[in-house]
């Protein structure tokens, strides 16, 4: 059985046991992830294919790494102006190891990736919230500075008005 997943805006065919290098997922190494943006099953001589994807189709793939590319360099140039800009770029990628191809989504969980997202989300709540009080409590500190300010540039602005005043009588 294959299927033609895609992932990071391009289409990979993927077999059970395969190993395939996609665009950067977020996850931790030897999470579990479910594709399911499945484009085509095929099963032998039966293909299926999606308008424009199979609905309840997944596949459960396991992070081995979080890699990154080869450095690409950008040169451009533009002849007779003395003009040269360089540029490099490694992209971020994903290796992924395929465990299995279900017509059935449903059948397919993730293991260990749910428990270490509610922790994250646990441990990002108080400082979320500290964050918050913080910025709080310096928002009136900023407006106590500028208002001084505004009414020291207002008592300049008409000492000036009244010396022009006197100048002119």
């Amino acid at each position: 059985m294959y299927a033609l997943v895609r992932t990071g805006g391009k289409q990979y065919r993927v077999a059970k046991d395969d190993t395939i290098l996609v665009e950067r997922i977020a996850a931790d190494e030897g999470a579990e992830v479910i594709l399911d943006d499945i484009v085509m099953l095929g099963d032998g001589d039966k293909v299926t294919i999606g308008t424009p994807r199979v609905e309840g189709a997944a596949v459960s793939a396991t992070i081995v790494s979080q890699t990154r590319g080869p450095k690409i360099i950008i040169f451009r140039r533009k002849r007779r102006k003395n003009h040269r800009r360089t540029q490099g770029h490694r992209q971020d990628l994903t290796l992924l190891k395929i465990n299995a191809i279900a017509e059935d989504g449903k059948s397919l969980k993730p293991k260990a990736a749910p428990a270490k997202k509610a922790a994250a989300k646990e441990e990002a709540a108080p400082k979320a919230a500290a964050k918050k009080a913080a910025a709080k409590k310096a928002a009136p500190k900023a407006e106590a500075k500028a208002a001084p300010k505004k009414t020291a540039a207002k008592k300049a602005t008409a000492k000036k008005a009244a010396a022009k005043k006197a100048a002119k009588s």
